[in-house]
């Protein structure tokens, strides 16, 4: 089965444009789009009847979509989710990994200690058991939040505003992966020696480590994601 989005109506009160933008912006952000071989086709009649408003807004909203880099206008096939080549994805999880190792060294600096703890509390529920007993998914939507986390409590919206368009795809990646070769078990390690090394403040190992972790996905989605193109 084509895969489609799930959007839900918009609130008719605002600008159905901007509405429509950030409906579909969410929509795209939160769906896995390598989890299937198939492209995500936009259906603008469909869209227009899932939100409730006229094509108009659709097609305005899918070109700003466009201009950020999230959808494709493909002649005579119609408008896809951009999907990236293997080599475009490791580069940028490598660049995900200089800005994740940096906002790693500014919570060293200048997070506070509850905000440091929030990192090792989206664990709690691990601790003593590998991740991969029945509960892969929870841990994989942990893991997604840990990385997300590390981003927000640097405090710098440069940092955050440069993640935004990776982060689909570095999602949708950690998504497909984190079951193969032991990743589940060797993540949750990771991420322990990184949020010891954040609470102690050391700066220079939290930034080490946190950017390690990442490129370790770089490495593995090289040998191992031949399903990329």
């Amino acid at each position: 089965m084509t895969p489609r989005l799930e959007v839900k109506p918009i609130d008719t009160q605002s600008s159905f444009r901007t509405q429509a933008y950030h409906a579909l912006k969410q929509a795209i952000t939160s769906v896995n789009i390598y989890a299937h071989p198939h492209e995500i086709r936009l259906d603008e009649r469909q869209l227009s009847q899932d939100l409730g408003v006229s094509r108009t807004p659709i097609r305005e909203a899918m070109t700003l979509l466009e201009q950020e880099g999230f959808v494709k206008t493909l002649p005579r096939r119609g408008i896809f989710v951009v999907r990236k080549t293997k080599r475009e994805i490791i580069e940028m999880i490598e660049v995900w990994a200089a800005l994740e190792s940096l906002a790693a060294r500014l919570i060293t600096l200048h997070a506070a200690d509850e905000e440091i703890a929030t990192l090792r509390h989206l664990f709690d529920e691990f601790q003593g058991r590998h991740p991969s007993e029945g509960h892969l998914d929870e841990y994989s939507d942990a893991n997604i939040r840990f990385h997300q986390l590390i981003i927000k409590l640097s405090g710098n919206q440069c940092i955050a505003d440069m993640t935004e368009n990776l982060f689909i795809h570095v999602r949708a990646i950690r998504q497909m992966t984190i079951s193969q070769d032991n990743r589940a078990e060797r993540s949750i390690v990771d991420h322990m020696k990184s949020i010891e090394a954040l609470e102690a403040r050391d700066t220079e190992l939290a930034e080490k480590l946190t950017r390690q972790h990442t490129l370790d996905l770089a490495a593995h989605v090289d040998t191992h994601c031949d399903f990329l193109s």
